[in-house]
């Protein structure tokens, strides 16, 4: 192959219109695993953690992962795949996928909606796509950052964006769980949700799809997986949004997380998060 041929191959693989397709595809395929599944005798869980703690996986995690790996080693064989509930592959194109089948596998056993599946691509320097699949709403968030983000909602596509709110004193702000923060982390998060106009809880990965369509204004977490918040940060970067970690670097492999409407509005959060993150931050985050 001439270099001009590896050149236009490269960019083949990177094309927006080619990735936002197949990331629909793969979508799908781990939507018809979940919703088959999902309220029925097959949602019950096994726990991957050990005695006295409870981290569960269900059928419909595995086969949603593996539905999504079939498809991806028939049309991208030469990419990488980061997933949840699968051992990592190894890439030759530089590209990795990241996945995590079911973002709120807690909410999926106990029969609520906010649960989804997460997708995204990462070039090594930066995400470049993020899906946020919410299939009992019939909901769908992309993201490619540089060219847009879309929602889709009750068979209507339209562009997503994030709103413009610029203080605490204005915004809303979720979060999955405030038992989730330990120690010195939940007395920061305290803190900064005694200066926000409204607090939610509970949402999971979809908490960032409000985000990115302007319905919220500020999601904080923490100990964070790279498969939890690599597709919720490309699609809230591509809708206009900011996301970091605690003390403002990047946070797409996970840690402590700030996903915030505007930059004026993540740097009034950080103020109250900053001052802890050194002492919590997980090691290599």
């Amino acid at each position: 192959m001439s270099d001009a041929q590896s050149t236009a191959a490269a960019a083949d693989i990177r094309d927006p219109t080619t990735l936002a397709a197949l990331a629909h595809r793969l979508g799908d395929a781990a939507r018809a695993e979940t919703l088959s599944r999902f309220r029925t005798a097959a949602a019950g869980a096994d726990n991957k953690a050990g005695p006295g703690a409870f981290d569960p996986v269900t059928a419909a995690d595995r086969a949603a992962e593996r539905a999504i790996r079939t498809l991806l080693a028939a049309e991208r064989p030469a990419d990488a795949i980061l997933g949840e509930e699968e051992a990592a592959a190894a890439g030759t194109s530089g590209l990795t996928w990241v996945i995590d089948p079911i973002d709120g596998t807690r909410a999926f056993i106990s029969g609520l909606p906010t649960w989804g599946t997460l997708i995204a691509l990462d070039d090594g320097t930066r995400g470049i796509l993020g899906l946020v699949d919410h299939p009992v709403t019939d909901e769908r968030f992309l993201g490619l950052p540089g060219h847009g983000a879309w929602t889709t909602w009750r068979g209507e596509t339209g562009p997503a964006a994030v709103r413009a709110t610029r203080r605490l004193a204005e915004a809303t702000l979720m979060t999955t769980d405030p038992g989730l923060f330990q120690g010195a982390e939940a007395a920061a998060f305290a803190a900064l949700r005694a200066q926000c106009r409204l607090t939610r809880y509970g949402a999971d990965c979809y908490a960032y799809a409000m985000l990115a369509i302007g319905q919220i204004d500020l999601v904080v977490e923490s100990r964070l997986q790279a498969y939890d918040i690599a597709a919720p940060a490309a699609l809230i970067q591509a809708a206009g949004g900011t996301v970091t970690d605690w003390r403002g670097r990047d946070c797409r492999w996970g840690g402590q997380v700030v996903a915030a409407a505007t930059p004026e509005l993540a740097a009034e959060a950080r103020a109250h998060l900053a001052p802890v993150a050194a002492a919590t931050s997980p090691a290599g985050a």
